[in-house]
């Protein structure tokens, strides 16, 4: 009686486990989004000027800034705007850090040409024998390849498991790493998953060597 119980339970649980999750972190969204809106001035808040609240009309709003924002920022003129506005948060102690910093991070990882977390890597640590998965975020600084007479190294990030948001960053010799033929998304369900959720095979090979 009591097994029948336990495979029930479990068998619910796996159905409503990942819509709770699902629907958490959409919640979690929405509401960065909606809050947005906090940083207008009460009474140009839609709530105040509609003269009654309507749903999901922060997030509505937020979205139509950002793409209308892009639209004029591809253009000439919306360049030069956005370059004389970077030239003067560059001259503000503090936040040039802070928005420079924010920038540069967002380029890397949005652009469409970048490389930085397009990569699945099979790395060596934390000692000898033991292997962790890793994303490559880039080429090391020139400063570091010069320091190591010149090799050709590569920075990554391992990330920790089940919280892939945080983890460490690593720099190797490019020869010590290996490329797999993996999605970021099967690497991130493989993390989060404590390895339970094993990836895909892809053309019946699992690993190749960095070029």
């Amino acid at each position: 009686m009591m097994s029948y119980l336990h495979r029930y339970f479990i068998s619910g649980l796996l159905v409503w486990l990942p819509i709770w999750v699902t629907l958490l972190v959409i919640k979690f969204l929405v509401d960065i989004l909606s809050n947005s809106l906090l940083l207008l001035p009460p009474q140009y808040r839609p709530d105040a000027l509609i003269g009654f609240h309507v749903p999901g009309i922060g997030v509505l709003i937020t979205l139509l800034v950002i793409f209308i924002t892009g639209v004029i920022a591809a253009n000439f003129l919306g360049s030069r705007l956005l370059a004389l506005w970077d030239s003067v948060m560059g001259r503000i102690p503090l936040v040039r850090s802070v928005y420079t910093g924010v920038k540069q991070v967002a380029q890397t990882l949005l652009s469409p040409g970048g490389q930085s977390f397009r990569k699945v890597l099979l790395v060596e640590y934390p000692r000898t024998g033991l292997w962790s998965l890793a994303f490559q975020t880039g080429d090391a600084t020139q400063f570091v390849s010069e320091a190591l007479n010149g090799e050709e190294m590569v920075s990554l990030f391992i990330p920790t498991t089940p919280n892939p948001t945080s983890g460490f960053l690593m720099m190797t010799q490019r020869k010590n790493v290996i490329e797999l033929d993996m999605s970021v998304d099967q690497a991130l369900k493989f993390v989060i998953s404590l390895g339970v959720v094993q990836p895909t095979m892809k053309n019946g090979h699992t690993l190749k060597e960095m070029p």
